[in-house]
């Protein structure tokens, strides 16, 4: 099978890691039970419909949708470890992903790659490859991973997630502690096979041109739980080498009082140029506020979120972010935007319905830098709604639909609908 690959790279790093790890200088035998009695593996199954239709659109790129539907495979094998005061593991991803339906008048949806003929690959894929090694509650991996940080978050948001090749340490050593820190020298985006340099993006604009790419995005974080797990802090930093740095501090605290569960989580991001400037000056400071109430299957939620300084707020290419207004579809995340959220969650198991749930959400931001010499508006409108069977042969098959309307006087509209299917099978 042919693996498509969409734009000229290096060979993939994941390669090198397999070989690798291939060679590791240890041997293990059936009797070290740990490494292959704690061992895990499942195959997901995801099939993934993405449509959206644009109007009144802004930008040199005016096609008026981006329809596609494709099918997914996502390999995920976990050793446990092997025995002695260091062990040592092995984890494998493997991804690959097959064109349903596609034309050239409607690519570009985050599913396929497009090649430079303008036309969506036929099939894509990935494997690769990570070493582990524990120590007491310290844990090094090096090699393919797909880390989830507030700095990088885990972007599995359309039909095969991104990953990237490095580095990465976690340490628990200390009860409520958790420590963090790693680099990464690539990157494979979520609808390409191959790796290659990373990129940043602010608000809603990607910055691809020129020679604004790094082989480098270093980070290390704190996060401490206390009050029973109840409160926890977290203190993080980030550079993108280059192109940006970036603070992150955080608060998120849970409270019960009867049949009542109150929740609150606050951010703030404080992001600024670095070292060469590959995009000039950026000046961001980013807050964010959650409060919720839980009573029952009801969930209800109120955010605000705001921006500061003369820029967007950055990010890694493709990547999402945890601002607690960034949604499917906008991320409310211009320079100087302020933006309020209204969001309800319902779990139906509350009412005899269990694996049907749904979310209802509206965001509307305003005060936006346009540069154009106008504030900047927008609003989005969120629904979605998922069911997974919990008995007899379907059990465990999931089916979401998401609706969403956004409207902008700044930015193109859109209208976009999402249809996913997933299974996951639990080899052993």
């Amino acid at each position: 099978m042919t693996f498509t690959l969409t734009r000229p790279h290096k060979p993939t790093h994941s390669l090198f890691y397999t070989g690798v790890l291939l060679g590791l200088p240890f041997q293990v035998s059936a009797a070290d039970n740990d490494f292959f009695n704690d061992a895990t593996a499942t195959l997901q199954a995801r099939n993934y419909y993405f449509s959206r239709d644009f109007s009144d659109i802004v930008g040199a790129n005016q096609q008026s949708k981006s329809e596609e539907w494709a099918q997914g495979f996502i390999l995920n094998v976990k050793s446990g470890y092997t025995p002695g005061s260091v062990g040592f593991g092995v984890d494998v991803l493997g991804q690959l992903g097959f064109k349903l339906d596609s034309s050239s008048s409607r690519v570009n949806t985050g599913l396929l790659p497009t090649g430079s003929d303008g036309k969506a690959a036929d099939n894509f894929g990935r494997i690769g490859a990570a070493l582990k090694a524990r120590l007491s509650k310290t844990e090094l991996k090096i090699g393919e991973l797909t880390p989830n940080l507030p700095v990088l978050t885990f972007s599995d948001i359309r039909l095969l997630p991104p990953t990237y090749q490095g580095a990465s340490l976690v340490s628990q050593e200390i009860d409520g502690l958790t420590l963090q820190a790693g680099q990464f020298h690539s990157g494979s985006v979520l609808n390409e096979a191959g790796d290659g340099k990373m990129r940043a993006k602010l608000g809603h604009v990607p910055q691809l041109g020129g020679d604004a790419e790094t082989d480098r995005f270093n980070y290390i974080g704190a996060d401490y739980a206390f009050n029973d797990k109840r409160t926890s802090a977290g203190v993080w930093y980030a550079q993108l080498e280059d192109i940006y740095n970036q603070r992150f501090y955080s608060v998120k605290h849970s409270e019960s009082v009867g049949d009542w569960v109150f929740g609150a989580n606050l951010g703030f991001y404080d992001s600024k140029e670095d070292g060469d400037r590959l995009l000039g000056d950026i000046d961001n400071r980013a807050l964010f506020s959650m409060l919720s109430a839980k009573r029952g299957g009801h969930t209800v939620s109120v955010g605000y979120q705001a921006m500061f300084g003369d820029d967007a707020f950055p990010r890694v290419f493709n990547n999402v972010s945890p601002l607690g207004n960034e949604v499917p579809t906008y991320e409310f995340a211009g320079a100087d935007e302020r933006s309020w959220q209204v969001r309800h969650d319902f779990d139906f198991s509350a009412i005899g319905i269990p694996g049907l749930v749904s979310t209802v959400r509206y965001i509307r931001g305003n005060n936006v830098d346009t540069g154009g010499g106008f504030e900047g508006e927008e609003w989005e409108r969120d629904l979605d709604l998922g069911y997974t069977f919990q008995t007899g042969a379907l059990k465990g098959f999931g089916v979401r639909v998401r609706n969403v309307t956004a409207r902008s006087n700044y930015r193109t509209d859109i209208d976009e609908n999402r249809l996913i299917l997933n299974y996951t099978l639990a080899l052993f």
